[in-house]
């Protein structure tokens, strides 16, 4: 009987990525997918450790699962929570058979137990259910494993792993290693065999593509490479020192004008104190130039809260910034403290509560002014993608993490079509498809 398998994905895109892999690569090994944890022979956990609240919700999701499978199937932990306290979880959650690092192959014929080596270096990881029996698992190169064509009309497309900065609150550095990028050749076969109408590249440090490869090359030279592959190139993560004027240039004159920029905060002596770049003026003088270039282009950004130092100035000058810059998205997480970061040794932590009154008001005020932002969109005309009945995108909504735009159920997923936005509902838009004559579907 042919053995099932589900994934269970916790975290960010990358993430994403990772399980697509996984998953295609055991179905490429004679597994099947499962409809449900109940039915799965084998269930991988891919857990995130980015920050507290992240990894909380992993453990939840290990136990949960524990809970409710079938006591003959096998439980995986893997992802960034099981890379960096490996030894600690399998002492810890004794419901869990193998807790395995990024470079382990637990995709295994579990009728016989025996793992599949697509490497030549043995990982050494504890079985739980075993005691202190240890199961040689062999490598997996995540990063260049293939995958078949994407199920959905967009795609994420990791272009390397791990990341060459030190910021002051992110330990992602201490587990994913330092960066790694991919080949240009090897990056444009994996986006074609996806198949799809949208690209949305990621990576830990997406702007600094290519700086590390034995030849060279930029995001940029990506970017020219992927022309004409997908219709849409979208791009996500980008470190603000790494924004330069042919990225802007690229991004500005593409079909997808939007820029995530990862920017944490905006008060210089505390974007010091995270070890980062630039400031209040630094970032709005960045954004009115890229609006000048492209005045439809959009922003999404995120933000720590209550980072060690963080005086009320500092917040204020914050929400200073947001009214300014008029982003379309923003994000706001609360601190938290990290073992082995640089940060979890600095003085003047904040306290939880007024962390937490911060990023509520933070929160309140951007709220509104992406409400506004969307009201000011209600009868322009948009090309969406539509990437599932009833629902679309236009350039301004990268998947899974902005709002969307409800469309005529009749509209073809997969399609491009030209839309008229008739209102917005919150963070969403409602619009109606215009027809060659000009008449509308409502």
């Amino acid at each position: 009987m042919s053995q099932k398998i589900w994934v269970e994905t916790l975290g960010c895109p990358k993430n994403k990525v990772d399980s697509v892999k996984l998953s295609h690569r055991a179905l490429l090994s004679g597994y099947h997918a499962a409809g449900s944890i109940v039915d799965a022979d084998l269930i991988v956990v891919n857990t995130c450790a980015f920050i507290e609240s992240a990894r909380q919700e992993s453990i939840d999701t290990i136990l949960e699962i524990s809970s409710v499978k079938s006591s003959t199937s096998r439980l995986v932990v893997t992802g960034c929570m099981a890379e960096r306290y490996q030894g600690e979880l399998s002492a810890a959650l004794p419901e869990v058979d193998v807790v395995v690092g990024f470079d382990g192959d637990f995709i295994t014929d579990t009728a016989a137990d025996v793992a599949v080596s697509i490497g030549p270096n043995p990982r050494v990881a504890k079985a739980a259910f075993s005691g202190d029996t240890e199961i040689s698992l062999p490598t997996m190169d995540l990063l260049n494993l293939s995958r078949g064509p994407s199920d959905q009309p967009w795609a994420y497309l990791k272009v390397a792993e791990g990341c060459d900065r030190r910021c002051g609150f992110c330990a992602i550095p201490s587990f994913r290693g330092k960066q790694r990028s991919r080949e240009i050749p090897d990056i444009v076969k994996e986006a074609a065999d996806l198949d799809v109408k949208e690209l949305v590249l990621v990576a830990q440090d997406l702007a600094s593509y290519g700086r590390d490869l034995p030849g060279g090359g930029t995001l940029t030279d990506l970017i020219g490479e992927l022309q004409g592959v997908s219709k849409w190139l979208r791009l996500l993560y980008i470190y603000p020192s790494q924004l330069t004027n042919p990225l802007i240039e690229a991004i500005c004159n593409s079909e997808v004008p939007y820029f995530d920029l990862s920017l944490q905060h905006v008060s210089r002596p505390l974007i010091r104190r995270m070890r980062r770049y630039g400031s209040h003026e630094t970032f709005l003088d960045k954004i009115a130039s890229i609006r000048r270039i492209n005045p439809k282009s959009a922003f999404r950004s995120s933000f720590i809260i209550g980072y060690p130092g963080e005086s009320e100035e500092d917040h204020e000058l914050l929400l200073s910034f947001l009214k300014e810059a008029q982003l379309d998205w923003a994000v706001f997480f609360p601190y938290s403290r990290e073992e082995g970061t640089y940060s979890d040794g600095l003085d003047s932590q904040i306290a939880s509560e007024l962390a937490l009154a911060r990023l509520r008001e933070a929160s309140e005020l951007q709220d509104a002014i992406t409400r506004r932002t969307r009201d000011n969109l209600v009868g322009e005309e948009i090309e969406v993608l539509i990437e599932s009945p009833g629902v679309a995108r236009s350039y301004r909504e990268a998947p899974e993490i902005d709002g969307i735009v409800r469309v005529p159920l009749e509209c073809r997923v997969g399609s491009f079509q030209r839309m008229k936005v008739d209102k917005a509902v919150g963070p969403d838009l409602v619009a109606s498809r215009i027809l060659s004559g000009g008449d509308h579907v409502f």
